[in-house]
């Protein structure tokens, strides 16, 4: 039984923020470190600063030979249940980490050349040169380290969809990176099945790690160690073919060379600019969240329906009585639709000190597409602000007027004001262009036609189809029918 069904929800995965684990068993995603890097939030900044202060405790335990610090440091971490990750047969079993396999890290990462020489800058440069360590260690090793973001994760999700807290549950063991120290703690947490439950980001899961040994040796170490026999005097890997051309084969480099982590750490070490070059690589390529259909897949649940979701906004009547149910309507469809563009909506998110409330905010996690164009044009706006109307009537001033006092510099200037239908739409607009050029915000109004628009671009962004124009969007930005709808809504209020 997945969380949504154990708590009643009423959403299905693409309208929730979270990997809809199976509360039992295990779901074949796993944390990936690289993928937190990505992200620019405060949520993923305090992550980082608990993977880099733990990572570099333990380097600097094993180059200052501190046998004693190093197991304190790894013997504390924990099979971590609760995410319900990896690939556990039957009831989730923790597989990743086991006092046998900590106390085998352990050797291992004390006796690797790659550690005590600098090779190793990050907690995923592991699953390249440590035997012993892969995904799954991996995912387990950073989901200990930030379980204490996790938790606080949880329990902003739990509000949010309205699933329970229980007083008094025992977090484990997290990560203190100011002491540089592991603490526990008991907190509030759900409780399924009897047993506590850490709800994830799905923009932080992935099938496999962006750093992967087999990639590193195929595509930058072996084509290296190629070029370097083919210009060795009698190499005896060097082969002639039939049209007189010299080669070197990657089986052969492996088979001479070997390819185990400790034998790559150490050509690495001797061609630090290979792996260099791989980090680098790897940096300006990210890799990208798991799509709806991906997560999909993992979880075994169905597959994204726009046109329900958007179903369930249309026909809700307009008017104060269905205001409750169109907010939370909105809210579903924009996140299922704009992910993952913006992530962690927060419905009724308090501002100024309480005195505010903004129906949805949104973080803003975009690299491409409308969003990540608004963060390149260095747009205020690392959170997204929806307001929704059911309104009978048509909106004016006084509702332009309260989007624009949620705004700040800090929090950002860019909203969305949703609403049934503009007769005078138009006019609006042009209300919302006198904001803009008041440098006031940008106010981007929307009513059901536009919605229904913005169903339309993605249901047909996602059809693969030869030769589909990709679009442009302002100033020549690419847009791959990102929502041609939004960008056009902004040329608006600028032009």
């Amino acid at each position: 039984m997945r969380v949504s069904e154990y708590y009643n929800l009423g959403r299905t995965q693409p309208a929730l923020d979270f990997v809809d684990i199976d509360i039992t068993e295990d779901t074949p995603v796993y944390i990936d470190p690289s993928a937190i890097k990505n992200l620019s939030d405060e949520w993923a900044t305090q992550c980082l600063n608990m993977l880099s202060t733990f990572f570099d405790s333990v380097l600097d335990a094993i180059n200052n030979d501190d046998q004693d610090r190093v197991k304190n440091l790894l013997i504390r971490l924990q099979e971590p249940n609760e995410t319900h990750f990896g690939l556990s047969k039957g009831k989730s079993r923790g597989r990743g980490l086991g006092p046998y396999l900590i106390q085998k890290l352990c050797n291992n990462l004390t006796l690797s050349r790659a550690a005590k020489t600098g090779m190793l800058e990050d907690l995923e440069d592991t699953a390249l040169f440590i035997e012993g360590v892969g995904k799954d260690i991996v995912s387990d090793l950073t989901t200990n380290v930030i379980r204490g973001m996790l938790v606080t994760y949880t329990q902003s999700v739990a509000l949010m969809y309205g699933i329970p807290l229980e007083e008094g549950v025992y977090s484990g063991l997290a990560w203190d990176p100011f002491r540089r120290e592991w603490d526990g703690t008991f907190t509030r947490l759900p409780i399924a099945d009897g047993n506590p439950l850490l709800l994830v980001p799905k923009v932080i899961v992935r099938y496999d790690l962006h750093l992967t040994k087999e990639e590193y040796f195929r595509n930058y170490l072996a084509p290296a160690m190629q070029s370097e026999e083919l210009d060795k005097p009698g190499s005896k890997l060097v082969k002639t073919l039939k049209d007189g051309q010299k080669v070197v084969q990657k089986k052969d480099v492996e088979q001479e060379y070997g390819g185990g982590k400790e034998i790559i750490a150490s050509h690495s070490f001797a061609r630090p600019e290979v792996f260099q070059s791989y980090k680098e690589g790897k940096r300006l390529n990210p890799s990208k969240p798991l799509t709806h259909d991906q997560i999909s897949a993992a979880t075994q649940t169905p597959r994204i329906d726009l046109d329900a979701l958007l179903h369930e906004v249309l026909t809700i009547p307009p008017g104060p009585e269905g205001a409750s149910a169109y907010h939370r309507a909105v809210e579903s469809l924009l996140s299922a639709l704009f992910y993952p563009a913006l992530s962690q909506p927060v419905i009724e998110f308090p501002i100024d000190q309480g005195r505010k409330r903004v129906d949805i905010t949104y973080t803003n996690m975009a690299d491409s597409g409308f969003f990540g164009w608004l963060q390149r044009q260095r747009h205020q706006c690392s959170y997204v602000f929806v307001e929704c109307k059911n309104y009978k009537a048509d909106l004016g001033n006084p509702e332009l007027d309260q989007i624009t006092g949620r705004f700040s510099h800090l929090r950002g200037q860019v909203g969305l004001i949703l609403c049934r239908s503009l007769q005078d739409k138009p006019l609006f607009i042009a209300r919302c262009r006198d904001v803009a050029l008041a440098s006031r915000g940008f106010v981007l109004a929307l009513d059901d036609e536009d919605l229904r628009a913005l169903v339309n671009e993605e249901k047909m962004a996602s059809q693969p189809v030869n030769d589909q124009p990709t679009g442009e969007g302002p100033e020549g930005s690419p847009q791959p029918s990102e929502f041609r709808t939004l960008f056009e809504r902004f040329r608006q209020l600028v032009s």
